[in-house]
């Protein structure tokens, strides 16, 4: 992980593929523990570090995540991503070129618990939430398209399971109808940007992660 921003209430961090954010049955080490980690070194605090998970990335997923570092700041920062007050921009690696370079994508996702999948429908559906994103294509190379996806709202897999829906799986990713796996595990999705007004200062905060460091995501990001 790298700390891109940090103050009083709030640390930013880009994390790595493979990282997870939360404990789970794996029982690796979450991101939050690398996290507490680093700011009772870097500020030498006795005792416990108070730290608030206020969103998720997927574990195949890189790029920014944001935590609470006061208990003051982690029930607005809780509200600011329930309101979609906090605006993020993915960028998302595809191998297939879009119907159309730029548009709206809205579906309707069912989530299936036990598959840890989402399924996109055109029309509602029983227990389907509404999913809406704006992507854009941005840059493409001899085989690959790079999208810009801005998300309206935040469903489970929902970048993932609408581009797959428009016929755009994400590389690498074989839950949603990619061909084959990126050898180090990951997927080619990554939060890309945040632009918030922060929830103490009031001040705007625009933050952006570094690209994976990897050959593909460095040329099409020129």
């Amino acid at each position: 992980m790298q700390v891109i921003y940090e103050d009083n209430h709030i640390i930013i961090v880009s994390k790595s593929s493979g990282e997870i954010v939360q404990g789970d049955k794996t029982g690796d080490e979450p991101l939050g523990e690398s996290v507490k980690r680093y700011i009772k070194e870097a500020y030498a605090k006795p005792g416990n570090v108070f730290l608030g998970v206020v969103h998720r990335l997927d574990r195949p997923v890189s790029g920014l995540v944001m935590f609470a570092r006061t208990s003051k700041a982690l029930p607005r920062l809780n509200k600011m991503f329930a309101g979609s007050d906090v605006h993020k921009t993915y960028w998302a690696i595809v191998k297939d070129m879009p119907p159309k370079p730029e548009g709206t994508l809205i579906h309707w996702l069912v989530r299936n618990e036990k598959q840890n999948k989402s399924y996109a429908y055109d029309k509602e559906v029983p227990n389907s939430k509404r999913a809406e994103l704006d992507y854009k294509v941005i840059a493409k190379s001899d085989n690959y398209y790079l999208l810009e996806v801005n998300l309206k709202t935040g469903r489970h897999h929902q970048i993932r399971c609408q581009l797959a829906k428009m016929g755009c799986p994400i590389k690498g990713d074989l839950k949603y109808g990619a061909k084959r796996s990126n050898p180090d595990g990951s997927i080619s999705l990554h939060s890309r940007r945040m632009e918030f007004i922060h929830p103490v200062s009031q001040k705007q905060i625009i933050v952006e992660a570094p690209v994976p460091d990897d050959a593909l995501w460095k040329s099409l990001s020129k």
